[in-house]
């Protein structure tokens, strides 16, 4: 049986927690959601009037991109289904974008509920989308305990603009991503 680590080590993730309470003294989700003027800054892809999606700060990946509402409520019990549904729209809008601008062949999608279960933030629910690549697990992972990141941030947010950009010009047009999924025409909003 081969040698594999039982345990996903993040350990920047507790300086990233405190170095968020200590930003804004609360939730940066929704300092982010008040402030859109600071899209830039704060690497905010797209907006619509109840979601927003992001760069996180602190990727696992190229391209791992936050979805979230712009209401600081933390569970799915506390939504509506109309604000369910906008989320997962905008979820799958952007693992579309992730595929065709950065060629991801897969994805880690999912929500954190609860400090145990890895969530750094609570108490505003979000969604982590993760693209994944074959054999994006090599030996720096493996044996040094390091992922190695190979855009900046900045750059890939520029990347991704470019391409949400570009597939607003071929609106209605059935697409496939390269994981597989059907990307459907786009709607106008």
């Amino acid at each position: 049986m081969p040698d594999f680590p039982h345990n996903i080590w993040a350990p920047w993730r507790m300086e990233y927690i405190h170095a968020l309470a200590g930003e804004s003294g609360g939730c940066f989700l929704c300092d982010y959601a008040a402030h859109p003027a600071k899209d830039a800054t704060n690497l905010v892809l797209w907006r619509t009037r109840d979601v927003m999606v992001l760069l996180n700060r602190f990727p696992y990946t190229n391209g791992h991109l936050l979805v979230a509402p712009t209401a600081h409520k933390g569970d799915l019990a506390d939504f509506p289904a109309k604000a369910l549904g906008e989320l997962m729209r905008q979820t799958a809008r952007a693992k579309r974008l992730l595929a065709a601008a950065l060629g991801a062949h897969g994805f880690n999608i999912g929500i954190n509920f609860g400090r145990c279960a890895g969530a750094g933030l609570p108490d505003h629910l979000h969604v982590h989308v993760v693209p994944r690549w074959n054999g994006d697990t090599n030996f720096m992972a493996v044996l040094g305990n390091v992922r190695v990141i190979p855009d900046g941030l900045e750059q890939c947010r520029a990347r991704l603009l470019a391409a949400l950009k570009a597939s607003r010009g071929r609106k209605g047009k059935r697409t496939r991503d390269r994981s597989g999924g059907a990307a459907g025409p786009r709607r106008k909003k």
